[in-house]
């Protein structure tokens, strides 16, 4: 997929990584400077007020400027705040206020950081490869930030407090090295217009969608299907307690068991798509997802289970490699970022409605309610879509 795409995929492993540190550092730092359940739960929500507040005038930014510059300034900004926070600690000045405001720092030049990041691939790889440039990159979050990060983070924490957030920095600073080396054709200074108002912007990324009904009904499912996922997965701890009997280790095998099935789509994800007609493969995903909320719904035997969430993170690889693709190939580059901003706004919007009614469902009905909900939802969401997924599929040729 040419040396673009390489340099790119190195950048993203190395920033994953770094992004995977931070997964278990952060956590182990709020919880060693207070006990506060509501400061707690503030330094995990901090890092999406970002996306709820500016995504959508990041998306408009991205389609704006030169999205290599953008993408390279918000990760120096990322070390440049992690160096400040490395230094508090180590000084011993740090405190939960100061923490949380560097968490928002943070998420703020991420947000502008992926925002970029994810208008760059369809700049690099041809149409017919965004599926396979998708999984690839998702590879790198599977297993740099999600499997190998966190316990990396985990042991250098042990060592000192400020340590795993100078890795983290140092892997930014890597990362950005790295996408130096990328190269953008001409119209990466993107398409929106410089003199017209940021928010005139945002109102035509909007209509845009709006006007096309493929990518307006994807939305809609990735927004619907994200509050049916967030529900119960919210309260995946407390569900596996409560009906399956596990302790943390056992949680922590159930949930690496979806990174399991991740994995063996990652081998398998090529083939998938060459052989198996897009539409069928949208709803072979879907479906699997309304039967995995059906099964863990019933289920109280952990191996079962454990089985069932490598199903889980095989389809769901699959789908988010998948329709990432439809939507950039639908997608004329002016747009990406602010079709991009949508989607993904869409998405953390969706899991955090999902999580709240996940809380308050299993706490009137039992720990299996939010599946039974979830089930319900995805269900009749799938059988009101199932004929445009056709059309969806091949989006580009609206």
């Amino acid at each position: 997929m040419g040396t673009a795409f390489r340099w790119n995929l190195a950048s993203s492993w190395a920033g994953q990584l770094g992004d995977g540190i931070a997964v278990a550092a952060g956590p182990l730092l709020v919880a060693s400077l207070t006990r506060n359940p509501t400061l707690i739960a503030a330094a995990a929500m901090v890092q999406h007020v970002p996306t709820l507040l500016l995504g959508l005038y990041a998306g408009a930014i991205a389609d704006r400027v030169d999205r290599r510059r953008l993408v390279l300034a918000a990760n120096l900004v990322r070390v440049a705040v992690l160096a400040v926070l490395v230094v508090t600690i180590a000084t011993g000045h740090i405190s939960i206020g100061l923490l949380l405001g560097v968490l928002f720092a943070v998420g703020v030049a991420e947000l502008f950081a992926d925002t970029g990041w994810r208008a760059v691939l369809p700049m690099i790889v041809p149409k017919a490869d965004l599926g396979i440039g998708n999984a690839r990159q998702m590879s790198a979050f599977l297993v740099a930030n999600q499997m190998v990060g966190p316990a990396v983070g985990a042991s250098l924490f042990a060592l000192g407090q400020a340590v795993p957030f100078g890795v983290q920095g140092a892997a930014l600073l890597l990362a950005a090295a790295l996408f130096t080396k990328v190269r953008l054709p001409a119209s990466a200074a993107g398409g929106a217009k410089p003199e017209q108002h940021i928010g005139r912007d945002i109102t035509d990324g909007l209509r845009w969608i709006w006007h096309h009904a493929p990518i307006r009904t994807l939305t809609l499912v990735i927004f619907i299907f994200n509050i049916t996922w967030g529900a119960p997965f919210g309260v995946l701890v407390y569900w596996a307690q409560e009906r399956l009997g596990l302790g943390s280790v056992g949680f922590g095998l159930l949930t690496t068991a979806s990174a399991v099935g991740g994995i063996v789509s990652v081998l398998l994800y090529d083939r998938l798509e060459r052989i198996v007609p897009l539409a069928r493969l949208m709803r072979i995903c879907l479906s699997l997802e309304v039967v995995t909320h059906l099964a863990l719904a019933l289920t109280t035997i952990p191996w079962v289970a454990m089985a069932i969430m490598v199903v889980f993170g095989g389809y769901a690889f699959v789908w988010g490699s998948l329709s990432s693709a439809v939507r950039q190939r639908a997608t004329p580059d002016e747009y990406q970022g602010r079709v991009g901003s949508v989607y993904w706004l869409g998405l953390i919007v969706g899991l955090l409605v999902g999580q709240f009614l996940g809380g308050q469902i299993a706490s009137h009905f039992g720990a299996a309610a939010p599946f039974w909900f979830a089930f319900a939802g995805s269900g009749i969401t799938l059988v009101l879509v199932w004929r445009q997924l056709a059309h969806i599929a091949h989006a580009e040729a609206d």
